[in-house]
């Protein structure tokens, strides 16, 4: 299994290259050279597994033959075995045809664990084979940082530095960061928005002296791992559904476009799926493409579901790619001109290919309040404002569209108690693992939104914990 760059002037590498790499040299992301494909019969063969087994499965088609299909299961088996449900993704009934996934059962209750938690232990994996040693840097709108940190947190050959946009996650998500104490973990708060934490990112990763002076690698859904071990989940609920026999739609709330990818991937391997709703709040520039192929940058706005408050969608590039008829060079140039201009070029043909499959949803603050609210009337179902945008999202769809359609319920309540007690007059109550998070020690340092501030910082974490 090889995977190639969206912009097509990195060497390709295998899985355990991808990995370790994160973004590719020339400033593309990593997808496969060949996409699996699984016939119907191999998605039947995967019916009524346990979730790990499954996961496990269907990741060992992306891993090839970098990592034994035997690790690969052990990690899946490990990975998931301290989830707070039994079926690890369980389907909840809302309305005739309209489920949600609650992929928030793992440590730091959003659906970044389900794919952290195996992150960790591939790093780890990896690295111990190698006898390498890694700095990995992160930005985060919210939930990524706590599922890195809980991942990697004491981890020998990591050092984990996590950019957060200052005073803009919910307090729950940044005392999950900022309360772990362990030596090779970093909280830098950004005086700007979760754009300014990526691009500062990618800023670091385009330094080469410093990339492989610190030997950067990447937790972010620009590393392919994540996606890849995304995908299993909606396989799991399709064939729950009665895939491959019967189709399904999946409504994804999405900033930086890394759920919906993996969904995308899923449909791109055979799966049965329909329809992509993708979901946007007020900083809504993925339902503007999607509605009139509108890509144009604007600034970010603070909402009630800060983990979306994203404009500049990482993931889009490996869509756009495959949009372009996997052209390398057209990819670089669409994405040269959105850098420099804040508006990327989509012919119509690539636009219309994508509306084919996926469709735009926006939702503002006072509208998740409302599905809050709707929500907890009709069925006593408790959604955070992420999960509140999806399952509006589904509903959008049009009444008939015959298919079940899965709304992925991306974090719990709980991280957000201040929205759900406006919206239902109740706050739910953070699960004893986390009961005092808020007497606990938080550390982090402010940093200015400067590349050579993040850089120093970095550097000295970096020679502190250096054998």
């Amino acid at each position: 299994m090889r995977y190639v760059s969206t912009r097509g002037r990195a060497e390709p590498r295998d899985f355990a290259g991808v990995l370790l790499a994160g973004l590719a040299e020339d400033g593309g992301l990593f997808v496969p050279e060949v996409w699996p494909q699984l016939a119907s019969a191999d998605w039947r063969a995967l019916r009524g597994l346990p979730y790990p087994v499954l996961a496990a499965r269907l990741l060992c088609r992306f891993v090839g033959a970098a990592i034994a299909p035997e690790t690969i299961a052990a990690i899946c088996a490990e990975s998931y075995a301290g989830f707070g449900h039994p079926a690890v993704v369980p389907l909840v009934q809302l309305d005739t045809n309209l489920f949600v996934q609650e992929l928030f059962h793992g440590p730091t209750l959003a659906f970044k664990d389900m794919a952290m938690s195996v992150l960790g232990r591939l790093f780890e994996h990896v690295l111990e084979a190698r006898g390498e040693r890694v700095t990995i840097v992160g930005a985060t709108s919210g939930d990524t940082g706590s599922a890195a940190i809980e991942a990697f947190a004491g981890r020998a050959r990591v050092d984990l530095v996590i950019l957060h946009p200052h005073g803009r996650t919910s307090e729950v998500q940044r005392r999950q960061m900022t309360t772990v104490t362990a030596p090779n973990v970093l909280n830098l708060a950004v005086d700007g928005s979760f754009d300014d934490c990526q691009d500062l990112v990618k800023a670091l990763f385009a330094d080469a002296a410093l990339r492989a002076e610190l030997h950067l690698a990447a937790v972010n859904s620009i590393n392919w791992a994540r996606i890849a071990a995304q995908v299993p989940y909606y396989a799991a609920a399709a064939l729950a559904l009665g895939a491959p026999e019967r189709e399904v739609a999946f409504a994804v709330p999405t900033g930086n476009f890394g759920n919906v990818l993996a969904a995308w991937t899923a449909r791109r391997m055979g799966l049965p799926v329909a329809r992509l709703v993708v979901g946007s709040n007020r900083n809504d520039i993925l339902a503007r493409f999607l509605d009139a192929n509108d890509m144009s940058v604007r600034p970010v706005e603070p909402s009630l579901s800060p983990s979306m408050d994203i404009q500049v969608s990482s993931n889009f590039e490996r869509l756009l790619f495959e949009l372009l008829d996997r052209d390398p060079a057209a990819t670089a140039a669409a994405m040269g001109t959105f850098r420099q201009t804040g508006k990327m070029p989509v012919p119509e043909a690539a636009w219309h290919r994508a509306r084919a499959v996926l469709h735009g949803f926006r939702l503002d603050d006072e509208g998740t309040i409302t599905e809050i609210a709707r929500l907890h009337r009709a069925c006593g179902y408790l959604a955070d404002p992420h999960t509140a945008v999806g399952i509006a999202a589904a509903r959008a769809l049009p009444a008939g569209h015959g298919v079940p359609t899965v709304a992925m319920a991306t974090a719990h309540p709980a991280k957000f108690p201040d929205a759900m007690e406006r919206a239902t007059g109740t706050r739910p109550a953070l699960p004893p693992s986390l009961a005092d998070l808020f007497a606990r020690t938080e550390r982090f340092t402010p940093v200015a939104n400067n590349v050579g501030a993040i850089r120093e910082a970095i550097q000295i974490l970096a020679r502190r914990n250096t054998p």
